[in-house]
């Protein structure tokens, strides 16, 4: 990877949205029941998506987390996407309305190594391109130092695409960059998002650990 990499924005680089959020605990079935029924394949049905993927933390402050793999940023500016975006099913609309403090990112991605999905991930919020930088330039060591990690990505946010959800607090709202390992075990995604924090002197706050729920691919709807 170059060190141009972290920070590219172009159009043609692959996408990837991201919403972390929280939910009232009276509206947690219900949210759970869209996602996994209405939402994860309305999404993956859109041209341009390949996968959609649902995380739930024991720890982090916003248990959620949903991540979508688009073939460039482009598809976050096409008519389908816009559509769906601008008109949401009234199931959607009132789990927007349940949803606490989200975080919605639309990324351009950085794939830095590896292939697969893995068991969990950890999230490691980077706050700022040069800490994006100098994570990715200690990958080979991240690697070393941890077993168990299957890929590595920064993700990058597009300010003009990441439109924040009603839930956000707008005065605090950073777009930091991310990090996210995948890995065969709870415990080593607990591990490498630990070990990058420690390297960058990140809050101890800054990482969080995440378990696969399911994944689905646009393949998989055909």
């Amino acid at each position: 990877m170059t060190k141009s990499a972290v920070i590219e924005q172009s159009q043609h680089a692959k996408g990837e949205l991201l919403i972390w959020t929280d939910v009232t605990p009276e509206n947690e079935h219900d949210f759970n029941q869209w996602y996994d029924t209405e939402h994860m394949q309305e999404r993956a049905s859109i041209p341009g998506f390949q996968w959609s993927r649902r995380y739930h933390s024991k720890t982090a402050s916003r248990p959620y987390l949903a991540l979508y793999r688009t073939d460039s940023l482009h598809v976050f500016t096409s008519d389908v996407y816009r559509q769906a975006f601008e008109n949401q099913t009234e199931w959607s609309i009132r789990n927007f309305s349940a949803m606490r403090n989200t975080n919605r990112r639309v990324n351009a991605v950085t794939e830095v190594f590896g292939a697969g999905t893995g068991a969990a991930v950890s999230l490691v919020c980077l706050g700022n391109i040069e800490n994006a930088q100098r994570a990715l330039n200690a990958h080979e060591a991240l690697l070393q130092a941890v077993t168990g990690i299957l890929t590595v990505r920064i993700l990058t946010p597009d300010p003009a695409l990441s439109k924040p959800l009603p839930s956000e607090d707008v005065s605090k709202r950073v777009l930091e960059p991310f990090m996210v390992i995948d890995t065969t075990t709870l415990e080593s995604a607990q591990i490498a998002g630990a070990w990058i924090s420690n390297f960058l002197s990140l809050p101890t706050e800054s990482h969080h650990t995440f378990q696969l729920l399911w994944d689905l691919r646009a393949t998989d709807l055909k």
